[in-house]
């Protein structure tokens, strides 16, 4: 049985960094553009690393195995929900606030989180460390809006992932950059 609308997850925090290693910043409210990521992001503009979305309930995960507090704005994700894991299944769809999200892929913790987090960091969130996503539909995204990810049938998901991986590597190849695997 779903559960209740009212029972979903919802945006805890909202992180944008300008540019990579620059420092990230909290803020209340974004806007996300299709085909494009938030506005004001390093990913903003990328093929198709629009959005990061990460688990409250997987950070706390992540940091009993580390022993020490994994912020959210530490992990360098850009949405951070209040509770359950992410959908990771490529093409799988969710909801958050306006806008309408695919998923890509799973993100991988990166190195750089154990000079940032502390030793071990990146290790204590490997398969915590949520899923990127592109931008299908954009919007407002606030904090406090509510996360969904929408049903989807697994054959299904798997023709939207390979409609847009392919789209993706036909945008790249006119533009003359390295195709997507």
């Amino acid at each position: 049985m779903p559960e209740p609308a009212d029972d979903l997850p919802v945006v805890t925090a909202i992180h944008l960094a300008p540019g990579r290693r620059l420092p990230v910043r909290a803020v209340e409210h974004a806007v996300a553009e299709a085909g494009a990521g938030l506005v004001g992001d390093r990913y903003h503009g990328s093929r198709h690393r629009h959005v990061t979305v990460q688990s409250a309930e997987q950070l706390a995960e992540a940091a009993e195995r580390l022993g020490a507090e994994v912020p959210a704005s530490g992990t360098r994700r850009n949405l951070t929900v209040s509770r359950d894991s992410i959908v990771r299944t490529p093409g799988a769809r969710a909801r958050v606030g306006e806008v309408l999200l695919e998923v890509v892929r799973v993100a991988a913790p990166c190195r750089i989180l154990d000079d940032e987090i502390g030793p071990g960091a990146a290790a204590a969130l490997h398969d915590r460390a949520g899923t990127v996503f592109r931008v299908l539909e954009g919007g407002r995204v606030a904090v406090g809006d509510r996360y969904e990810e929408l049903p989807f049938e697994a054959s299904e998901a798997a023709q939207r992932a390979a409609a847009s991986r392919a789209a993706a590597s036909a945008a790249s190849a006119a533009s003359g950059h390295r195709p997507l695997p």
